[in-house]
């Protein structure tokens, strides 16, 4: 068997630990997938390259407001696609290449993994290796809901719909989350007509309550949104697939040409028989971590999905970081830095968050004031004519420190990014909006008014 320094498993955030610094260690990558991981290939990158083109195809359908009279005379669905994945596909195969060919101290490996020993993995190509240290990164995978006949039925899921050969007339998805209400944007925008299936109350349940009632009544008025329904079973039919639906009112079926899965993901860690080489995992299955992002087992670490309850591509990528250097420096371990976690959603209208909700506030018995402003009550949202969207930001009443904020409406989440450095640094809300000026007429005096709404002393 091969010994190697260190074992990569999985090609995503995982891919950018080896620098210059690791030229003298013998390191092995291994990579079920396609090369690059989630976020490059089905996940972050061309999903809002999907989310700007269908932001484009929208437009001519509120010009009118506005005076201005557009119409859109059709989407090319394979220009589309291919101009993303013509982008993308080079960029994957280009990092296999680069670290197959150009990194004389890298070995990749193009199989699943599988522990079969203590730090003794099987590459999925025939071969064995062993490795004084390991980092995890295998990322996630779609979940499949336990649907009757559902295997009997043609659905996709985020790892395929992108690649449709046409679009379809009709779409129906399963789902309620973030990348279900993305590719609704996305398909309704061109054109296809979008079912949503939510099994809660409310789409993006996770979100701040006041934004997804907001968002979910936006939605409704554009998408058959069925909410409160549990599906029961999937049914092939001549023009596509049927699914059989308990909802409030009893039994129902919704039909479309296409069907999509998005229901969630989960860590791959089940493929790699972790229990072989002595790593835990969570009831969820994530790999258990402490703060430096290591493992139960000396020498193994994970990071990103498979570990991290916050599935996002800049919390791989920062917990990697972490990785990196305590890997290079085992007696000077950094600790990742979860207290802010930012997330977006890339729908329309867009949404971002970071800190706590007003209802987790309410459960934890945090103490909080509050403060509200719409896009409506600016200039820039004049401008834009909108009507829905609108920020919010929590603070502690005694000191100003921002404990959350959430806003809906265009460019939200850029338009956040100015609280998360406040909250990150310790800027109180008082401070953060007398204390600098605010460009006018342009889209952050949202976020300078929200902090002045606050009622602090």
């Amino acid at each position: 068997m091969r010994h190697f320094d260190l074992v990569i498993i999985g090609s995503g955030s995982g891919n950018s630990i080896p620098d210059e610094r690791f030229a003298d260690q013998r390191i092995a990558i291994v990579e079920k997938g396609v090369f690059g991981g989630t976020c490059l290939n089905v996940g972050c990158i061309p999903t809002k390259m999907f989310v700007h083109t269908a932001d484009v195809a929208s437009t001519p359908k509120n010009a009118a407001r506005f005076g201005v009279d557009e119409h859109l005379d059709g989407v090319r669905w394979a220009d589309v696609r291919d101009r993303i994945f013509g982008r993308i596909d080079p960029i994957s195969a280009g990092g296999l290449r680069w670290r197959a060919e150009d990194n004389e101290n890298v070995t990749v490996y193009q199989g699943l993994a599988k522990f079969v020993g203590p730090k003794t993995l099987d590459t999925g190509t025939g071969e064995v290796i062993t490795a004084d240290r390991f980092a995890i990164g295998a990322g996630s995978r779609p979940v499949i809901p336990d649907v009757v006949d559902l295997d009997t039925v043609d659905y996709h899921t985020s790892d395929t719909v992108m690649r449709l050969d046409e679009l379809p007339a009709s779409m129906v998805i399963l789902g309620s989350g973030f990348v279900a209400n993305e590719f609704a944007h996305v398909f309704s925008s061109f054109g296809v007509k979008v079912t949503l299936i939510a099994r809660s109350d409310l789409l993006l349940r996770h979100e701040d309550r006041e934004i997804a009632e907001r968002f979910t009544s936006i939605a409704s008025a554009k998408w058959d949104v069925r909410l409160k329904r549990k599906t029961v079973r999937a049914e092939r039919t001549d023009t596509g697939v049927r699914l059989h639906l308990e909802g409030p009112d009893g039994a129902e079926v919704v039909e479309a040409a296409t069907l999509l899965v998005a229901v969630g993901r989960t860590p791959n860690t089940d493929l790699l028989d972790l229990a072989r080489t002595g790593v835990t995992t969570h009831p969820d299955g994530r790999i258990v971590v402490d703060e430096h992002q290591k493992t139960v087992v000396d020498g193994i670490y994970a990071f990103g999905d498979i570990s991290s309850e916050h599935q996002l591509k800049h919390v791989a990528n920062h917990e990697s970081k972490v990785v990196q250097h305590n890997l290079l420096h085992p007696d000077e371990p950094r600790s990742s830095d979860h207290r802010y976690v930012p997330s977006a959603v890339f729908s329309s209208p867009q949404i971002a968050s970071v800190g706590l909700t007003e209802e987790q506030a309410v459960e934890r018995g945090v103490r909080y004031v509050k403060g509200t402003q719409a896009y409506a009550s600016i200039a820039y949202g004049w401008a834009m004519e909108d009507e829905t969207g609108f920020a919010k930001v929590l603070a502690d009443p005694a000191t100003g420190q921002l404990l959350g904020a959430h806003i809906i409406g265009p460019q939200a989440p850029t338009v956040i990014q100015p609280l998360i450095q406040a909250m990150s640094f310790g800027l109180d809300a008082r401070t953060m909006a007398k204390g600098q000026y605010w460009i006018h007429p342009a889209m952050p005096e949202l976020v300078e008014n929200a902090l002045l709404n606050l009622p602090l002393d």
